[in-house]
């Protein structure tokens, strides 16, 4: 899945999969997570958000199946 890189102290890069509704998510220690049933909207709020790791924390983890990947 391509990414693209962000600026976060936490998150190096994010990417989606419309087809999958697959968000994949690199952190800045190089692991690599799957959250699945992810919709296109909400990438697009999780990518355009003021800061991104604030939102992954408020918004995805322990929202989603996951699945480490890398």
């Amino acid at each position: 899945m391509e990414r693209i890189s962000v600026e976060s102290s936490m998150i190096a890069s994010i990417g989606h999969d419309s087809e999958t509704s697959t968000l994949e998510i690199e952190f800045n220690n190089n692991q690599v997570w799957q959250y699945f049933d992810f919709s296109e909207s909400d990438y697009s709020e999780f990518s355009n958000s003021d800061s991104i790791g604030k939102h992954f924390l408020q918004n995805i983890r322990g929202q989603y199946t996951e699945n480490q990947v890398g």
